[in-house]
């Protein structure tokens, strides 16, 4: 992989914020705009300049990535090795970036963690653990989730669960430890706490599953996950007070039907749960993440092309698609393409677009140094 493109590195925040949305307004930029719009998943512990991922980022400018540490179809390795292995990965995408990319993982803690003992990464206890301690001692979880995830180049991190334990059987959730707590309002007090430390290290946090999972009795990985006799408005309170600190910039939609809000579209697809809960009542203008769009409760219903238009008609500004469910080497010139296609069918329209992208680079313009990684930044000071 060659180490060129180091001076897009040498941009700061300030001028990324500046700069970068001021394009958007170029019809020339729309499909950069579409790209930066998505976050993909990919196999391989180190990347060639022929690999996919590599078109990913150069010709379609995505926004960013997700690291697994097991490939499921497989069953063997997927991105994640070992530390030192992990550093040189995150530097490699980096370097084939124009823009700053997000480099995402899953290190929520018990169960949920693809930074791994046995790969050599300190282990974490689960959100439900912590929740049996103080919040200071969360936070100090978080801080050491945070400064491990930093070292490798990793800035982004979906965690923490906001998730309340509604149902502590709940397959997704309280049955892996996944929530604090019962207590919306304990939950809320130590997810703030863990995102906090996680920013202190400077990773951003993304709060997740809105509108809630904690009471759901099935999994949405495995299909349709209906929620609308159990879920209450409380569930909201992680969000409600957490939010307007700042903290968390990012939030993750559930694939989670609550058929008093929208009987025909789950949270990710609808306009009233992701524009009308989390934007106009509880105030969000930040990057509003899908769940992975893979899962079946999305695959099994509306296809994955479908399913990404409506998720952006709905308002959310990033598509996660995991590539692990399934793996679909052209995955993101067919969702780019489709967007492309709804934009020139008049389903979205440019503005609708733009508003996802200025926010995108607005959160981008927080990464610490532009969004490099330490062997980015040991290289501009060489």
């Amino acid at each position: 992989m060659k180490r060129g493109r180091w001076w897009a590195w040498a941009v700061t925040g300030a001028l990324l914020a500046l700069i970068l949305p001021a394009r958007a307004g170029a019809e020339t930029d729309l499909r950069t705009m579409l790209g930066q719009m998505l976050l993909v998943g990919f196999r391989g512990a180190e990347i060639t300049e022929d690999a996919p991922i590599v078109r990913d980022i150069q010709a379609f400018h995505i926004g960013g990535v997700i690291l697994f540490d097991r490939d499921v179809l497989s069953g063997g390795a997927r991105n994640i090795l070992s530390p030192a292995q992990v550093r040189t990965l995150t530097a490699s995408l980096q370097a084939a970036a124009s823009i700053p990319l997000f480099i995402g993982v899953d290190q929520e803690g018990g169960r949920v963690r693809r930074l791994r003992e046995e790969h050599g990464f300190p282990a974490l206890p689960s959100a439900w653990e912590m929740g049996q301690g103080t919040e200071a001692a969360t936070r100090r979880w978080g801080e050491r989730t945070g400064a491990m995830l930093a070292d490798v180049g990793i800035n982004l991190d979906f965690a923490p669960v906001v998730d309340v334990a509604v149902d502590p059987q709940s397959p997704a959730i309280g049955a892996l430890g996944r929530s604090f707590a019962a207590d919306p309002q304990a939950v809320a007090r130590h997810a703030l706490a863990f995102a906090q430390g996680l920013r202190s290290q400077g990773v951003l946090a993304c709060l997740k599953h809105f509108p809630g999972h904690g009471s759901a009795r099935t999994d949405s990985h495995l299909g349709i996950t209906d929620v609308t006799a159990t879920w209450s408005p409380a569930e909201l309170i992680p969000y409600a007070r957490i939010l307007p600190t700042g903290v968390a910039s990012c939030v993750m939609t559930g694939h989670l039907f609550v058929r008093s809000k929208d009987a025909a579209a789950p949270a990710t697809l609808s306009a009233a749960i992701v524009t009308g809960m989390l934007r106009q009542e509880l105030g969000f203008d930040g990057v509003v993440i899908s769940d992975d769009l893979q899962m079946r409760a999305i695959t099994d219903h509306f296809g994955l092309e479908e399913a990404a238009v409506r998720a952006v008609a709905a308002g959310v500004d990033m598509l996660l698609v995991g590539n692990n469910l399934q793996y679909a080497p052209d995955v993101v010139p067919r969702v780019v393409q489709a967007l492309e296609a709804a934009v020139a069918a008049g389903r979205l329209s440019p503005q609708r677009i733009e508003a996802s992208w200025r926010r995108i680079m607005h959160l981008k313009a927080e990464l610490p140094a532009g969004g490099r990684g330490p062997e980015a930044r040991t290289r501009l000071e060489d």
